[in-house]
This record gives structure tokens, C-alpha cells and sequence, in this order.
């Protein structure tokens, strides 16, 4: 470890760079290899715990002077609608048959009879599905309720009750 750099300086540093996100975070980092480190990514990742990686970024990116965008949106595991093109289309023909509208009009959810093990079973029947193509029945309990579907006795609006007569026992 290089000489000028004694316990608090390093504590010091490791708290700015934990502070600092994305290209300033390289950036920094890179200045303080160039600085301590002999622009050595390795002695960086060494002494200060940085990724060795990130290290290298930022010192190319203070060479070339082009900064590199993270794309983050690009991460993660995609839904299952967007891996399956035509699933949602095969699952809300098969839901639909079996739906209606809240009687209510309380909510925009459409409430339906069959549940997600019934519509797994109806996608291999009906639309040719293998069980190694689908998703798991939660899976498709969790599209359904995407799609905004529930799962609720389906009935017809409630009849109104009727209006108590006054009875010859109410009046005494």
C-alpha cells in the first residue's frame, strides 16, 4: 500500500466513492488510481475493495473522454407476456368466455369463474401449449391478475330486497 495513504485517508475516500453513483463514481475512482495507484486497476481493487472492473471503465473513460451510459432498464428477468408473444392474447380468449364486468361498476376488474389452474389446462387443450412452454400456474395466476381479472363467483346483479311491510306484529 502506498505510503501516503494511511487509514483515515482510505476510510475517507471509500466514503466519497460510496456516496457517488454511475459515471461520477468512475470518475472518481479512476482519478484516485491515476493518483495513488499507479493507474493500476488491480492495486485499486486491492487496497480499496473497488471493482477492478468499474476501475478500468472510468480510467477509459477519462482517456477516450467518452462516458458510457448504464442502461438499467435492460436488466432483469422480462415477463412472461413479453417472452410468449401470443399468451396474453390465448389466455384473455380463453378467460373471456368465462367473465363479466363487476355488476356494481365499482371497479374495472373483470371477474371470472375459472381459476389459473383451469385456464393452464384450457392453453394446453384448446391452444396446442406444451407443459415445457408454459409458465407455472402461479405465474399465470399473476397475468390474470395483470390483466385484471379475478376470480369471483360470476352472478347476476343482487335483487333488491324487498320493502317490510308494516305487520300487525310491528304495530303493538
Amino acid at each position: 500500500m502506498p505510503e501516503e495513504l494511511n487509514n483515515q485517508v482510505k476510510l475517507l475516500l471509500k466514503d466519497a466513492a460510496s456516496k457517488l453513483t454511475g459515471p461520477d463514481k468512475r470518475n472518481f475512482m479512476a482519478k484516485t488510481t491515476i493518483a495513488f495507484f499507479d493507474s493500476s486497476p488491480r492495486k485499486a481493487e486491492t487496497y480499496m475493495g473497488w471493482n477492478r472492473r468499474s476501475v478500468e471503465l472510468g480510467l477509459h473513460e477519462l482517456r477516450t473522454g467518452i462516458t458510457c451510459l448504464d442502461n438499467y432498464s435492460a436488466r432483469g428477468n422480462k415477463k412472461t407476456e413479453e417472452k410468449i408473444i401470443a399468451l396474453e392474447a390465448d389466455i384473455r380468449s380463453v378467460v373471456d368466455p368465462h367473465s363479466q364486468a363487476d355488476p356494481q361498476m365499482k371497479t374495472t376488474f373483470a371477474y371470472t369463474r375459472i381459476t389459473a389452474a383451469g385456464v393452464y389446462e384450457a392453453l394446453i387443450e384448446e391452444k396446442g401449449y406444451t407443459r415445457d412452454q408454459l409458465p407455472s400456474v402461479r405465474t399465470i395466476s399473476e397475468i390474470l391478475n395483470r390483466l385484471g381479472y379475478r376470480l369471483r363467483k360470476v352472478q347476476k346483479s343482487r335483487p333488491q330486497k324487498k320493502l317490510l311491510r308494516q305487520s300487525r306484529s310491528l304495530t303493538m
